[in-house]
């Protein structure tokens, strides 16, 4: 399709008087009005039909405080489940569970092998150039298994000619320092970046624990009421250290290598519960973790074709340690002391090729991901001795491939099927077809109706499989069908004002889906007991407008209804979970970003909803069944001022504006308002 748009700009322009004594000291700047420009553009193939969402580089940039669960809450349709700050976050599309989230960084699958998804609180949103959410079938162009969707992160440093340097400072409230570094260096052939992030805090916010209650006495000690004691977030400090290095080298004949080498390290305490009374000076419950990521890449181009090969190496060390004191003067005793050791090897090649015409587009690609997994478990069964050593070292081949045709008859419609096969150790999945159609309805207005089908295959992850006690190696592979069909508007614009807007009804069957459930013996085990079956509306609205005397605002929207129902065999006459939403699934999500701006000011407000989540899979509301609906509103001032080849750049961000009182997983408490002020140089 090619579109067209009158677009009207305004830019502003140095004007320089030349002087012998003086060559920089007189500079102004006047504002110029360009006449309107015809630009023509053909879409690319590779979007036929897809249904995705593209973050604006702008809030990945925000601020270096910012994780990318933090960046998708604001600025996607999916929920983000956070078990507090600076602590677990995951990521599910559609009301299905976060394993079911399929995770890239540069073409690399990034979902821990063990559990089979991924921790978005580890992901600087600094060290993210471009984050793309492709929703159910959509995935399936990218990767098996994600039955919601898939995220893809990748960093592309687009970085001036020269050599650039830029610190962040920031210091906020609960004794929270942030630091960012980066350097870049770009020419003609050459481009390197280096970013380095440094976060620390004692994390020791202060909330409501409704889940205790307080006597209140009169004189005589009679009780006459009741309150929830206000308490501070017991061991909950942290230090995480990022630093990623890239290194591109372009031959300007068609040839590009690229190198990404990203290192993380991070000691970070567990969060008391709200309902334990203990004393937090008589124990240490922390986790930390070392991972390192690595690609190698060649990208070719031709005039009909390309090839795009990379190969990748991931390893990651976790441990988990519980120690406390059993009394008797003996000081810290562990009782619990985990070690968890990944390697993963990563190779792929990919080939597209355009037909003469430009009318097909035939794509193949292969890769491979080869996970190597040691886990140890050491449990005390009591203070007085007796031990339980537990784990399992497995090893296991991940295969997948991928033939593509895209065919394009006309500018205004497209048509693409893909084909998938994955295997996983010596067990393979049924073929993975997938088709997708989109036309133009409306050319003037770029009005364009999308639809997809596609069936998909997620297999077990290695915790599933064989995590000593409670792992199943007889468990199928989840299996789902998905339905998409859809509407975009692509922005209309008139003078200076724009808005675009967009609509998706998905349908999605999910069979097999894997649930741990209790045994006789004392331990949990997973098992294939659900059907689910999910559906529901996304929603998206953005509008831009250029006011006079150079004020801009920026408005951007989000809606999502996901009713996800279990229709899975009773387990038992008493089981009350067939037919009910389920845990940890909102129906109703929503979210608006603004942005007001006017020359080097500029104001940004963020709101996001979740409705009320159910915590039993019976969505009985008694006692602690259900977490209630919470609205989240942050601001964010900016200033920069710039001073010959330096910029000075000043934020202050003010989170939980309203200092809302909520949770968004039972019994771990989220913090109030809080400060973090950010004060940058780039130069």
């Amino acid at each position: 399709m090619r579109s067209s748009h009158k677009i009207k700009k305004y830019i502003t322009v140095a004007a320089i008087s030349a002087s012998v004594v003086a060559p920089h000291s007189a500079i102004s700047q006047t504002e110029h009005q360009l006449r309107e420009v015809l630009v023509t553009t053909r879409r690319p193939m590779k979007d036929i039909g897809v249904q995705k969402t593209v973050v604006d580089s702008a809030a990945l940039k925000e601020n270096i405080a910012l994780s990318m669960a933090d960046v998708l809450t604001f600025n996607s349709p999916v929920f983000v489940k956070s078990y507090g700050r600076a602590t677990l976050s995951t990521v599910a599309f559609r009301g299905t569970s976060p394993s079911h989230t399929q995770v890239t960084w540069n073409g690399m699958k990034i979902n821990n092998p063990m559990m089979g998804m991924t921790d978005f609180s580890t992901i600087p949103s600094y060290f993210i150039d471009r984050t793309t959410l492709l929703h159910g079938t959509s995935s399936v162009n990218e990767s098996g298994g994600g039955l919601g969707g898939l995220v893809r992160l990748a960093t592309a440093p687009d970085a001036p000619d020269g050599f650039h340097l830029q610190y962040v400072q920031g210091i906020g409230s609960f004794s929270t320092f942030d630091e960012f570094l980066r350097l870049t260096w770009h020419d003609s052939h050459w481009t390197t970046s280096t970013r380095v992030v440094f976060a620390s805090s004692p994390n020791d916010y202060t909330y409501i624990n409704h889940d205790k209650k307080l006597n209140i006495y009169d004189d005589n000690h009679q009780i006459i009421g009741q309150y929830h004691p206000k308490e501070k977030n017991r061991n909950g400090a942290y230090n995480d250290f990022h630093a990623l290095q890239e290194v591109y080298y372009n031959i300007l004949k068609g040839d590009k290598f690229g190198l990404n080498a990203w290192y993380m390290g991070s000691n970070r305490e567990l969060p008391l519960l709200t309902t334990d009374y203990r004393d937090d000076t008589k124990f240490d419950n922390r986790q930390r973790e070392e991972t390192f990521r690595g690609i190698l890449s060649w990208l070719h181009r031709g005039n009909s074709w390309s090839t795009d090969v990379k190969a990748g190496y991931v390893h990651t060390w976790m441990a988990y340690d519980y120690k406390r004191d059993v009394g008797g003067g003996g000081g810290m005793t562990t009782l619990t002391r985990s070690r968890s050791l990944i390697n993963t090897f990563y190779a792929q090649a990919e080939g597209n090729y355009f037909t003469p015409d430009r009318h097909w587009l035939f794509s193949a690609n292969l890769s491979a991901h080869h996970n190597a997994v040691k886990s140890t478990d050491r449990k005390v069964a009591n203070a007085n001795g007796g031990d339980a050593r537990l784990g399992y070292d497995k090893r296991r081949l991940e295969l997948s491939g991928t033939l593509t045709a895209k065919w394009q008859p006309t500018d205004r419609m497209g048509f693409s099927l893909v084909i998938r096969e994955d295997s996983y150790g010596s067990k393979f999945t049924p073929v993975i077809p997938a088709f997708f159609a989109d036309g133009v309805i409306v050319p003037s207005l770029n009005l364009m109706v999308k639809t997809s089908v596609s069936r998909n295959y997620k297999f077990p992850n290695l915790n599933e499989l064989y995590l000593q006690p409670g792992g199943n190696p007889d468990l199928k592979s989840e299996e789902g069908v998905t339905y998409d069909c859809g509407f975009s508007l692509d922005p209309v614009r008139c003078d200076n004002f724009s808005i675009s807007c967009g609509a998706t009804w998905f349908d999605s069957y999910i069979d097999n889906w894997i649930l741990w459930l209790p045994t006789t013996r004392g331990f949990f085990s997973p098992r294939n007991v659900k059907k689910v079956h999910s559906y529901g509306i996304e929603a998206m609205a953005s509008m831009s407008w250029q006011l006079p005397k150079g004020w801009n605002i920026d408005l951007n929207s989000m809606y999502s209804w996901t009713p996800s129902l279990n229709h899975g065999d009773a387990m038992s006459a008493n089981d009350q979970s067939i037919g009910k939403q389920l845990p940890y699934v909102p129906r109703h999500s929503a979210n608006v970003t603004g942005r007001l701006s006017w020359s080097t000011f500029s104001f940004l407000y963020k709101w996001a909803y979740y409705s009320e989540r159910y915590t039993m899979s019976s969505n009985e509301t008694s006692l602690t069944g259900k977490l209630p609906e919470y609205y989240m509103s942050n601001v964010t001032l900016g200033y920069s001022q710039p001073i010959k080849n330096i910029t000075l750049d000043f934020k202050l961000a003010i989170n939980n504006l309203f200092d809302e009182d909520y949770l968004s997983v039972l019994s771990h408490p989220m913090p109030g308002i809080n400060f973090e002020l950010f004060v940058g140089l780039r130069f």
